[in-house]
């Protein structure tokens, strides 16, 4: 597996993650009633914070992914070898990172479809304020659409990555 590859499904797991997390904190607030569904400071809030939290945690994964890629490479090193040195180990890993026209092209494709996906979201959430809802509803369907278009682009670069183009 290259290290696009393994790159894209660390991005597809975060944004997983930080979907399910605000889904279960908004719809546990909302079920125990500290909340009315209307009250726009408070998905405003919820929102603003959860935005930090995925950066964050974008940050952390990425800083504990570049480890865990440079033990692995490391423990293949030695094993291959049967000794390891940090100008080997960092070879390697630059090699492995060297992104060419294909991985160029596979980032544009994958960014339109995300594209394409947020586009579809705001559309739907100006639908959703012609129906009359509220507009927390359209709020929602925004933030949503933003992270589903992560979650999408990161799922046809696996594809592509799989696949080729």
């Amino acid at each position: 597996m290259s290290y696009q590859e393994k790159r894209s499904i660390a991005s597809l797991i975060t944004a997983i993650f930080i979907l399910g997390a605000y889904s279960i904190y908004s719809y546990g607030k909302l079920q125990s009633g500290a909340v009315a569904i209307g009250d726009l400071k408070f998905w405003a809030n919820t929102m603003l914070m959860f935005i930090g939290l995925g950066i964050v945690a974008v940050i952390v994964i990425q800083i504990i992914f570049h480890i865990l890629l440079s033990v692995s490479v490391a423990v293949k090193e030695k094993t291959r070898n049967g000794r390891c040195d940090d100008k080997t180990i960092m070879k390697t890993i630059e090699s492995e990172m060297v992104t060419d026209e294909m991985d160029k092209l596979i980032e544009l494709k994958s960014g339109r479809v995300g594209f394409i996906v947020v586009g579809i979201g705001f559309v739907t959430a100006l639908v959703s304020q012609t129906l009359s809802d509220s507009s927390a509803v359209m709020l929602n369907i925004m933030f949503v659409s933003f992270f589903a278009g992560s979650l999408f682009g990161s799922v046809i670069q696996l594809y592509y990555y799989r696949r080729g183009v």
